[in-house]
């Protein structure tokens, strides 16, 4: 995701809504008077108590957008107040009263960021927008207030030095370590003078990483195209045609095609069209993207982001972001980081070249007279595609209905594996009418969470696909998980199918293996629920989740013709199997150009900033040896939401990080019988219901049976002989 949102405001998960139990004996009287008074100033503010609706879901038929800021504002002094009295509690300190406590705190302040930050990436509007300008270097502040706070890390660090004789369980061990660990990397052990400075900068990069995103997204809606004719579409199919259509009727263009923008470089029109010059247009607007000028521009944000970064990674004591990051990621190090790219890249570009090649003779031999460029490299594919293995994506898609996709594909193999099933409600608010919930009930039959698919494109949802929870499962407050997932998938007239690319399948099961992860949590703390865990491991029980999508008796369960619900012929499938390695240096090039690109901005140290990004970006992919022109980097540096707006800064390496575990746990899955409950359960008791409860890697082993090996990803990516 990228491909999934996870919601950190301060260093740790929040507390999720629950029973409010105070562990500080000392507070409780404080905590009561204060509860009664924001009662009283907020009584019809939605977020000032806890959601009564089934498992606290959101009330999004009562939010406002007048309640967010006066919930964020009581929410943080109630926050602060309830950490004063941690830090200041005269009592010796204990795990109860010290890290339980601070586990427990700020619960308002949880509630109202999680639908704020939630609904500005999936519904966002200009009132929100503003808010969230406005909330950043406060929240960074408030952020800061807590782990700068020399009495209660003082209190931490005592716990955390008496830890072995404090004979707690492992996860709580492993909580107060964890604690430990947050505050030293957020500064705890600064001087005064050195903590206001990393104040400073904390506030700067918060303004300025919610400014870049606002940017990527205004410049992405207004950079769609606009087509004067029918005639320009050549290529795509009547369903595209009339989507484009209404696209430009809700924007007010009368007998006007509007082709909007997604949010990678490449954008998925230019596989069908045949007007050359259209899809130079189009492909020139996404690359373009906030680095030519007017108020949306992101060159200068990107620098400033950079420069910010490495400042603050100097003052904590380290060479760079990228060190700074990865220590706290599974890879640890620079070193190893770039040396996975650098070992990949060669080959990965060799193949992409390759690709190319045979694109050129393509070209020729229709006369074309131009060399392959990367607006045409999609289309050219297509053709490629079609000789080599006679199918092209439109004989797929009347297949690949939406809800059949999801209903009978997604939820099928996940019933299969783990014995859950799915009842849509229809009860419960949605903050937009295309939304839909379902409850899932576990194989005994009980009820254990609440489901939020959230599958189409619009101009106030920002671009990708991503997971977040509403509520995080947590046995200490008693609560079930409220998981979402989000699409980008273009919504057709009304009346007409929603057929998905096979891209778009993979991500839907893509995007369900991370709702895995957070729907069968069980841990007691929320700092450990679901996806809390490194950056580098959390795509994995995502992209294990893919290999579903093409599983013989999952994708004929779901894979049938929208109008006669007719089986996929196997000629079909067998296609899609044998052209599973088709164009994987393009695929495997783009995104190691992306992942390069990232470490290259985030291993500068503040001496080493650029002054023009983009002369900095076309010197760092040529000295990568990814400067391959036809194939440019997934994201280009003005619009990286992942890295300059979003949690993957020098993490974006973990998509392909990720896929080495996942590489094995399919070959794991095949060596054991594939689908079904056995496999389905052990991979969910060694795994996904562990979250970040313990260290990943040893879950990856007790899972497998031993240490992870990189031949399958090699394998699978066409960078090995088998």
């Amino acid at each position: 995701m990228n491909k999934h949102l996870l919601l950190i405001l301060l260093g740790t998960a929040l507390a999720t809504p629950g029973s409010y139990v105070t562990a500080a004996e000392t507070a409780q009287a404080g905590k009561a008077a204060t509860q009664k008074k924001s009662a009283s100033k907020l009584a019809d503010n939605p977020f000032a108590s806890i959601s009564k609706l089934p498992y606290h879901y959101p009330a999004f038929d009562q939010i406002k957008n007048e309640h967010y800021a006066p919930a964020f504002t009581e929410g943080m002094r109630q926050h602060a107040a309830e950490i004063k009295l941690i830090a200041n509690n005269s009592a010796t300190p204990t795990f109860d009263n010290t890290v339980i406590a601070m586990e427990r705190a700020g619960q308002m302040l949880n509630r109202v960021s999680t639908v704020f930050f939630s609904l500005t990436g999936a519904n966002t509007n200009p009132t929100l927008e503003a808010l969230s300008r406005d909330l950043a270097p406060k929240l960074a502040a408030h952020q800061d207030q807590i782990f700068l706070n020399a009495s209660l890390f003082q209190r931490i660090s005592k716990l955390y030095e008496a830890r072995q004789a404090l004979k707690l369980d492992a996860e709580s061990t492993r909580l107060l370590e964890r604690y430990y660990t947050d505050f030293v990397r957020a500064g705890a052990k600064l001087g005064d003078k050195d903590k206001q400075k990393l104040k400073s900068l904390n506030a700067q990069l918060a303004s300025l990483s919610t400014k870049f995103s606002q940017n990527v997204l205004k410049e992405t809606n207004a950079s769609a195209i606009i087509v004067d004719s029918k005639a320009e579409l050549q290529g795509l199919s009547e369903e595209e045609i009339a989507s484009a259509a209404e696209a430009a009727k809700t924007r007010g263009l009368k007998d006007k095609f509007v082709i909007p923008l997604m949010n990678t470089t490449g954008q998925p029109f230019e596989a069908s069209l045949a007007n050359r010059a259209l899809r130079q247009r189009l492909h020139e607007a996404s690359v373009n993207r906030g680095s030519h000028g007017g108020e949306f521009d992101n060159r200068q944000v990107a620098i400033d982001l950079a420069r910010l970064r490495a400042e603050r990674a100097t003052l904590l004591g380290y060479a760079n972001h990228a060190a700074y990051g990865l220590e706290d990621e599974t890879a640890k190090t620079t070193t190893a980081v770039n040396k996975m790219l650098s070992e990949l890249a060669p080959a990965a570009v060799n193949n992409a070249r390759a690709e190319g090649a045979e694109l050129q003779k393509i070209i020729d031999a229709q006369q074309g007279n131009f060399k392959l460029a990367a607006w045409d490299w999609a289309f050219y594919t297509e053709q490629l595609r079609k000789a080599k293995y006679s199918f092209d994506d439109s004989q797929l898609r009347p297949y690949f209905e939406l809800k059949n996709v999801l209903e009978n594909g997604v939820f099928f193999a996940a019933t299969k594996l783990y014995g859950i099933t799915f009842k849509e409600r229809t009860d419960l608010p949605v903050y937009h009418p295309s939304v839909k919930v379902y409850e899932i009930f576990d194989a005994d039959g009980k009820s254990m969470a609440l489901f939020i698919a959230d599958m189409y494109a619009r101009d106030t949802k920002r671009g990708g696909a991503w997971m977040n929870a509403y509520v995080e499962q947590s046995t200490l407050f008693g609560t079930k998980p409220v998981i979402a997932n989000h699409l980008n998938i273009p919504q057709p007239p009304a009346g007409q199918p929603t057929l998905l690319t096979f891209d778009e399948v993979r991500t839907a099961f893509h995007e369900f293996g991370h709702a895995l992860h957070g729907l069968f949590s069980n841990v007691k703390y929320p700092r450990f629920s679901g996806t809390n865990v490194p950056r580098d491991f959390v795509e994995y029980p995502s992209q294990v989740n893919e290999m579903w999508a093409t599983w013989p008796e999952v994708l004929k369960n779901y894979a049938r013709h929208y109008q006669n619900s007719e089986v996929i012929p196997q000629s079909l499938v067998d296609k899609i199997t044998a052209a599973n390695k088709f164009n994987q240096g393009f695929a495997t090039t783009e995104y190691l150009a992306a992942s390069l690109l990232d470490q290259r901005w985030h291993q500068l140290t503040p001496a080493q900033i650029p002054k023009d990004a983009l002369v900095f970006e076309a010197d760092a992919l040529k000295q990568a040896g990814v400067d391959f022109a036809p194939v440019p980097p997934r994201y280009r540096s003005t619009y990286f939401s992942h890295i300059f707006g979003g949690g993957y800064s020098a993490g974006y390496y973990a998509y392909l990080w990720s896929e080495v575990l996942d590489a094995e746990s399919v070959e794991w899955f095949k060596e054991n019988g594939g689908l079904n409950r056995k496999n389905g359960d052990w991979f969910r008791q060694q795994l996904l219901s562990k979250g970040g409860s313990m260290d990943p890697l040893e879950s990856f082993r007790n899972f497998r049976g031993r240490e992870p090996k990189i031949e399958p990803l090699l394998i699978r990516r066409g960078l090995q002989k088998q």
